[in-house]
């Protein structure tokens, strides 16, 4: 009996054993992985990057205060050492290779490994660009350029430096607002600046310049566009640049005329250094922690890491001043107030993503496919993936298959192209039926127009309508067809002949809104305003009835006291009527967006502005003919209305605020009492 209990256990144990090794187990991590998906929102996925290592000090020599970090192509860490005024070499198993600059430097803050194996290193006290050799040799240095172009108030403080193939060398100085700072290594000649940050000037800030003296405008604080906070080069001669301010962009990837080719922001405030990998991806890092990864386009792939709350976990930082890539596409991250380098690893998830990246881009659309659908089965909020799958279906000429991708990538653009040929092919398919249908049509429409000559159907189902009082309430409901012709004489029978009624208004008040609810939910989904699957229909209701509400209301009192001659339904079924033409196009524009493409849009957009511009000049009409105003009474009273409606939201707006403040005062003093009476 105990040796077949032995054998229960023992297997058990083994059991247990396979059952941990086969269940695949991710690592849990301090900080959580988010993705953008096509809206442009941040949704969590899986962990792309691991901390597999981190290192604080080479050999015995430790950091202080380090402020850029390069890895080469054999793998070594250079570490711009500003506390202790040096460039410390070391590997990634924390083992020093040599000391550099040791002696010469005084603040050494940002280095640049050239293609010929150089260091540069800016050093904003030496207020100079120092090169080294690989092997810690002094060879040359740049002080402040003495070209009169240069600027005589122009700063020269060094702070990060970069060189391109050709040995022009790109510096970024503290204050100077004038670009980056372009030396020839050479000849020592300055060449100029580069590609200066744009000065966003507020409507606030063009008021002041118009109206002030310049006495005034000289006592202002000048509108100097930011300085550029760190600066790359990758290996096509490409410049990224990464600033920081409000109206800064955050990344920049410059062509060599100094133009921004690369259509995406950093939603941070402080991007504090760019790097890029070996697919041409790019990574930009924050000071408050965080690490971005962005395609070479500017599709967001990750966004991971964040600041430590103090308590010392991996992978989170007090604060990040450089980050850098090495071959195998590991991220190195380093903090100056932990004196650390943590060195990241991508995990199977990021190496998938980067396999299918890699394969696209590299021209191999069939073998790019599989991969995806693997991420996407792994996260199928990955919409980065879905766009990708969709890219290679259309490059394959699958283009019903690239619809459907970029569908659930929300990629409006390559959705609208895919559709563009699936449509050609609809109609090269089906159009002699399309002829059919015509021929029928207009073959149909004669014999009805002959019949009905013949035997006076129209006319007599006409007469018959307009003369039985059962149908009153019906022809009171399509009388709203008589806007369209006839606006000024409609507006004459709605208010002294009663050919219209409130009921039958507020019948068309809810088509209205129903039209409004199938435009915003309903149209094409490249036209469609809301996110492809939201809706918020008790939100629309509440809106669409209290800003009608709000209108009709504050207009009615306004002509009431400027001696207006209609009465409150008179305006009412006036308002409502006036948007027959909203009624009667708006529903085939709706439909005719869901088979339209972007190259037809303006077609979309031309009939809408005629349609809006149409429903204004029949409220216009109304206001004048209904309540017996001149052309200049009309437009007094369209002013006096917006402003009442304007002093009515402020109104609401504050009676809103201290019935808040209010409801918290009365909780605090109530959360107060309970506290007391407990503590007594």
């Amino acid at each position: 009996m105990k040796k077949m209990n032995r054998i229960l256990v023992i297997l058990l144990v083994m059991s247990a054993m396979w059952l941990i090794n086969t269940i695949p187990v991710q690592a849990e991590t301090a900080y959580k992985t988010f993705t953008e998906d096509g809206y442009g929102q941040y949704v969590e996925t899986q962990t792309a990057y691991t901390v597999n290592e981190t290192i604080i000090q080479f050999d015995d020599e430790v950091f202080l205060q380090a402020q850029d970090m390069k890895v080469d192509e054999s793998g070594l860490i250079y570490v711009a050492d500003t506390g202790n005024k040096r460039i410390l070499v070391g590997n990634k198993n924390g083992s020093l290779e040599r000391i550099i600059g040791d002696g010469i430097l005084q603040k050494p803050t940002g280095i640049f490994i050239s293609h010929d194996e150089k260091l540069y290193v800016a050093d904003e006290v030496a207020a100079k660009i120092f090169i080294f050799s690989k092997n810690g040799e002094l060879l040359q240095e740049f002080e402040r350029p003495e070209s009169i172009l240069f600027g005589e108030k122009a700063t020269f403080v060094p702070e990060k430096v970069a060189v391109d193939k050709r040995d022009n060398i790109y510096i970024i100085s503290r204050g100077n607002s004038n670009g980056i700072i372009q030396i020839n290594a050479n000849s020592g000649e300055f060449i100029g600046y580069f590609a200066p940050n744009q000065t966003v000037v507020s409507p606030l800030t063009a008021f002041r310049r118009a109206i002030f003296t310049e006495e005034q405008l000289s006592r202002m604080i000048d509108m100097v566009p930011a300085t550029a906070k760190n600066i790359n080069i990758d290996e096509k001669g490409l410049v990224y640049a990464v600033s920081q301010g409000e109206n800064a962009e955050g990344i920049r990837k410059l062509n060599v005329a100094g133009r921004n080719i690369l259509d995406t922001k950093v939603f941070d405030e402080f991007p504090i250094s760019v790097e890029i990998g070996s697919l041409e991806n790019i990574f930009v890092a924050s000071e408050n922690g965080f690490i971005y990864e962005y395609t070479s386009e500017g599709n967001l792939l990750f966004v991971f890491g964040g600041r430590d709350d103090g308590r010392q976990r991996v992978g989170l930082f007090s604060k990040i001043s450089a980050i850098s890539v090495d071959e195998s596409g590991n991220i190195y991250a380093l903090d100056p107030e932990k004196n650390q380098i943590q060195i990241f690893e991508p995990t199977e998830f990021a190496s998938l993503v980067h396999e299918s990246l890699n394969l696209y881009q590299n021209g191999d659309y069939e073998a790019s496919k599989e991969p995806w659908k693997e991420v996407i089965r792994l996260n199928g909020l990955f919409d980065f993936a879905q766009l990708g799958l969709g890219e290679a279906y259309f490059k394959e000429e699958n283009y019903q298959e690239a619809m459907d991708a970029f569908r659930q990538a929300k990629y409006k653009d390559g959705y609208s192209d895919a559709f563009w040929e699936v449509r050609n092919v609809w109609m090269r398919e089906n159009v002699i039926y399309l002829f059919y249908i015509v021929i029928i049509w207009l073959i149909a429409a004669q014999v009805w127009k002959r019949l009905n000559k013949k035997f006076q159907w129209k006319e007599r189902f006409r007469q018959r309508f307009n003369e039985s009082e059962r149908w009153n309430w019906l022809r009171k409901i399509v009388f709203i067809k008589n806007l369209i012709r006839h606006p000024i004489d409609s507006y004459y029978s709605i208010q002294h002949e009663k050919k219209a009624s409130v009921p039958a208004a507020l019948f068309w008040l809810i088509i209205i809104f129903a039209i409004y609810v199938a435009d915003k939910y309903y149209s094409g989904f490249i036209f469609r305003i809301v996110q492809d699957g939201e809706y918020n229909f008790a939100n629309d209701v509440i809106s669409f009835f209290a800003i009608f509400l709000l209108v009709i209301t504050c207009h009615y009192l306004i002509c009431t006291i400027n001696d207006g001659e209609g009465k409150f339904k008179h305006v009412l079924t006036g308002f409502i009527y006036a948007f027959a033409p909203y009624v009667f196009f708006k529903p085939l524009l709706i439909i005719l967006s869901n088979f339209l493409t972007y190259n037809e849009a303006y077609l979309l957009s031309l009939a809408n502005f005629i349609i809006y511009c149409w429903v204004g000049i029949l409220l216009f009409l109304m206001i004048k003919e209904i309540n017996g105003y001149s052309i200049r009474g009309t437009f007094k009273i369209i002013f006096l209305t917006l402003f009442m409606i304007l002093i009515t939201v402020l109104l609401l707006f504050i009676v809103y605020v201290l019935i808040v403040q209010m409801i918290q005062f009365v909780v605090s003093v109530f959360n107060e009492g309970v506290y007391r009476i407990e503590n007594r």
